[in-house]
């Protein structure tokens, strides 16, 4: 089974996006799309693009990259991007770079507070000219308007299952990643692990709903659990919406304990 793609660093399908990036000039990108499609990935080989040419000879880490923001989710809800952590993007911003460009990627950009994005916008607007910002957000109508104004949205899609069977033939993989790369090379990393989280997804929709209360919380404790839970009901249309309303109550800053027990209800067999 086959841990890492053959593409150049770290990247599965995208070819129209990695064919366009080379031709854009603007100095403010937004990659949207859906989470662990390979959007940060491609913002490393954009950066070493641009200071080694492309095809970049390489991608990892790299001098004149910077990369900002939180990725928490799961029962913790949606961390918002303060001020405090968007500050470092200033100053590293006002020394040249080691190369030719300096790529900042901003990670949750939709969760920009609005000071927060006061400070980005000022930068935004004159920004230098070795200077380039890659804004990662799900679309262009979740970032503020003043934000998504001034960025170029180049959008990723999911990646056809085809291409990701280079990878696993495996037909839980394959449901579970529903399109993201990340999401599945993070699962072929640890088999052992995402297979104790597909039997604890199966017997929390088989329980009782005390149990499944309380196995609802400690799967839907991290990321995964959503897209996991997803896997399991993509043939219940019905308890699909119910998944999603709760990631959406979640996202509100809904009590997470009210989320749970409706999302218990709602998932009876």
């Amino acid at each position: 089974m086959a841990l890492h793609p053959p593409d150049p660093g770290g990247i599965v399908g995208h070819e129209a996006v990695l064919e366009l990036l080379p031709r854009l000039t603007a100095p403010t990108l937004l990659f949207s799309g859906p989470e662990g499609v390979g959007r940060r990935p491609v913002a490393r080989w954009y950066a070493w693009g641009l200071n080694r040419g492309f095809p970049p000879p390489a991608c990892g880490e790299h001098p004149d990259l910077l990369e900002l923001g939180p990725r928490e989710g799961g029962l913790r809800g949606r961390a918002e991007v303060r001020l405090e952590e968007v500050e470092p993007l200033f100053a590293w911003l006002a020394v040249h770079p080691r190369e030719r460009a300096k790529v900042a990627v901003l990670d949750a950009a939709h969760r920009l507070t609005e000071a927060a994005a006061n400070a980005l916008l000022k930068l935004l607007e004159e920004p230098p000219s070795y200077a380039r910002l890659v804004l990662i957000a799900p679309s262009r109508d979740t970032l503020l308007p003043t934000l998504a104004s001034r960025a170029l949205e180049v959008p990723f899609g999911p990646v056809p299952e085809a291409r990701l069977r280079a990878l696993t033939e495996d037909p839980d993989l394959l449901a579970y990643a529903a399109g993201a790369p990340g999401r599945l090379l993070r699962a072929l990393a640890d088999p052992a692990l995402f297979r104790a989280r597909l039997e604890k997804g199966k017997r929390a929709l088989a329980a009782p709903l005390l149990e499944r209360l309380a196995l609802l919380r400690e799967l839907l404790a991290e990321e995964e659990g959503f897209a996991l839970l997803h896997a399991l009901l993509r043939r219940r249309p019905r308890a699909l919406l119910a998944l999603e309303a709760a990631r959406e109550a979640l996202e509100r800053y809904v009590s997470p304990d009210l989320v749970l027990a409706r999302l218990a209800l709602d998932l009876e067999a």
